[in-house]
């Protein structure tokens, strides 16, 4: 987890103001896996990796003892900012050394930062922490099936979005389950540019979007609402029970 794109101030302030966290129904997901494959017996640590500002951190958080971990300490500083539980941990470091013994960990997680990992070392200190039956989620959006809708604009609103999308590549795992989640809400266009600020694509944005965005729906305000459908989806694995 060496990349660097997230570790600027401006933008560690955009990612906590405008990043979108993954609605509930993922973690229903990944905890129904988790009880699945490891049964009903408490569930203790989660491990956060690509925490940010701690989203899915505090996500979690009513469930496990979580650590959040990020290679950016401008934005773990974001994190550690918000009003959060006692039971949430943030620390500097990689997803590729992690900081915990043998078999102590029961999920590790990662949203919109699997990507970044160096696969084969994380896959071997996943093997390493997790216990027994302990879990991965893999967390993320598609980019392609994201959609904007306007009054009668759609088709060209979702081409302007996808012009900047960062197409992610989550390495190859042996998944036992991939589950997708459609998630369609209000919004604004605001807040969908603030969204793309908080992504590595930030550098080509230069403004060119919030105008092509209010031209194309012939608004003037970025405060207008607008609808946006996401696609979620999570892939989750498990270590063999010994």
């Amino acid at each position: 987890m060496t990349c660097q794109v997230f570790v600027g101030e401006d933008i560690s302030s955009n990612y906590q103001k405008y990043r979108f966290r993954a609605p509930d129904e993922v973690r229903d997901t990944i905890l129904q896996f988790l009880g699945y494959k490891v049964g009903q017996s408490p569930h203790v640590l989660a491990v956060d990796l690509g925490c940010g500002t701690g989203q899915t951190t505090r996500l979690l958080a009513p469930h496990f003892q979580v650590v959040g971990i990020d290679v950016s300490e401008t934005q773990l500083e974001q994190a550690r900012a918000v009003l959060s539980c006692p039971n949430i941990t943030y620390r500097k470091g990689t997803a590729e050394d992690l900081p915990f013994p043998d078999g102590s960990v029961d999920l590790i997680t990662a949203s919109s930062a699997a990507h970044y990992f160096d696969e084969s070392k994380f896959m071997a200190e996943a093997n390493r922490v997790l216990k027994p039956g302990g879990c991965i989620a893999l967390m993320d959006y598609s980019s392609q099936k994201t959609r904007l809708h306007y009054q009668d604009c759609g088709e060209r609103l979702t081409d302007i979005l996808q012009e900047v999308s960062l197409k992610k590549n989550l390495f190859g795992l042996k998944t036992l389950l991939e589950k997708c989640i459609l998630k369609k809400s209000t919004t604004s266009v605001r807040k969908v540019l603030g969204a793309v600020k908080a992504t590595s694509m930030f550098q080509i944005y230069k403004g060119k979007m919030l105008r092509e965005l209010l031209e194309e729906m012939k608004a003037t305000s970025p405060d207008t609402e607008i609808e946006w459908t996401l696609e979620y989806f999570c892939i989750m694995a498990s270590k063999p029970q010994q």
